[in-house]
């Protein structure tokens, strides 16, 4: 099988130098690549991994105003890396979106929300209302002041 590279996607517009740089983590990597091209088809810098192990180190190579972030992950869940991205790096906050297609009881919704993210999202998630909810988080604060 060829790996896909996900710069031959096509662009609309190259993303502005103030576009909001957003990480995607999930271990489903045809999500990954379907929600960075298509992120990147609306001007936003996107990147994926496929892991949460080194989420930390991610972050601060790539600087993420936003991070979706996969619930059910192996090794390290969406929630431990919440919890590590909150108490590891608290002068960089980037908004955190969970997602997830097997945990979406209200338990689990407050689960998320402890754990520091700021949104859920069920998969499979309404591009419609991913775009929607980053354009919203790109004017909102306290997340404005960390965009670009």
């Amino acid at each position: 099988m060829r790996d896909v590279v996900i710069t031959d996607f096509p662009v609309r517009q190259p993303a502005p130098p103030n576009a909001p740089r957003v990480l995607v983590v999930d271990d489903d990597r045809d999500l990954v690549l379907s929600l960075v091209a298509l992120l990147r088809t609306e001007a936003y810098e996107a990147r994926g991994v496929h892991h949460a192990g080194n989420i930390l180190q991610d972050i601060r190579a790539y600087d993420p105003d936003v991070v979706i972030l996969d619930i059910a992950m192996p090794g390290k869940t969406g929630w431990d890396a919440a919890k590590e991205i909150r108490a590891r790096l608290p002068g960089k906050r980037p908004a955190l979106i969970g997602i997830s297609g097997e945990h979406v009881r209200g338990v689990d919704r407050t689960h998320s929300e402890l754990s520091g993210f700021d949104f859920y999202l069920m998969k499979p998630c309404d591009p419609n209302v991913l775009l929607t909810l980053l354009r919203w988080l790109s004017i909102q604060s306290p997340f404005r002041s960390s965009f670009r």
